[in-house]
């Protein structure tokens, strides 16, 4: 039988997992947050960046969980940790102290300039959806030397107007982030899965730069709430090599039989 053969595959959530993981580098030190920012820096350690130094908010310093955390308190992120500190050291120490290069944030929802709502939907007062709440994330937001954001595209996610600003970006663009007082550099990427955006240098308005292979500029448009802003040579991700998915995929299955689901 001759021919070429064929990859694994994929989703577009497991290439907007291996798309945020390629963002981070080794031996840069991560503050992560709960969710498929966490299976993003995990799959980053597990692969390309070994030496990457996870941060969660609970206190654990060079997190190496072999299973994905249910929270922050999850038992999994103390167990190889390389020390477990109180939650005040993380944050005055590590992060207000300007020691985490990364912070690895999810959202609900996300305007033109990468603030992020994780609080509610709706009137603060009676909302139709009370989201997780904040968190640690508007420090990460404030203080880590770049941020990058994953969540799905979705006309719901990306909106023009935020319910609530629990964890700011750009604020309203241009140099008004400055006026904050903000040590950290602000959201460096959002990934989604349809693709890649990240912020104008000047206005700090999100464009769309990269698409994953078979989502279209259509899609992306039609995905969300504002005008969104394309480059003027738009990129194509590259897919996930086999090596990614394996990791990925065996990452997944650990932790779903490690709950007691079945993988």
């Amino acid at each position: 039988m001759t021919g070429t053969v064929e990859k694994d595959p994929y989703t577009t959530d497991e290439m907007m997992t291996v798309a945020a993981s390629r963002e981070l580098r080794d031996g840069a030190v991560c503050f992560v947050g709960i969710g498929l920012p966490s299976e993003a820096a995990n799959l980053a350690r597990a692969t390309h960046a070994p030496d990457c130094f996870l941060v969660y908010e609970s206190g654990t310093l060079g997190a190496k969980p072999n299973v994905l955390p249910l929270s922050i308190g999850d038992g999994v992120l103390a167990e190889h940790a390389d020390s477990v500190v109180s939650v005040p050291e993380v944050f005055n120490y590590w992060l207000q102290a300007g020691r985490v290069d990364v912070g690895f944030l999810g959202a609900a929802q996300i305007d033109r300039f990468g603030n992020i709502n994780t609080t509610v939907v709706g009137p603060y007062g009676d909302p139709k959806v009370r989201l997780p709440g904040a968190g640690g994330a508007p420090e990460i937001a404030a203080s880590a030397k770049e941020v990058i954001v994953m969540l799905r595209h979705t006309s719901r996610a990306f909106v023009e107007d935020l319910a609530f600003v629990t964890s700011v970006g750009y604020r309203h663009g241009g140099g008004s982030r400055q006026e904050l007082g903000y040590s950290g550099g602000g959201p460096a990427v959002i990934i989604t899965d349809l693709g890649v955006l990240r912020p104008d240098p000047e206005t700090k308005e999100f464009v769309l730069t990269a698409l994953h292979p078979g989502a279209t500029v259509e899609e992306a448009r039609e995905a969300t709430s504002w005008d969104l802003k394309v480059a003027g040579e738009v990129d194509s991700t590259e897919p996930p090599s086999d090596k990614e998915l394996r990791v990925l995929r065996e990452l997944r299955a650990r932790t779903e039989r490690a709950r007691g689901t079945r993988a």
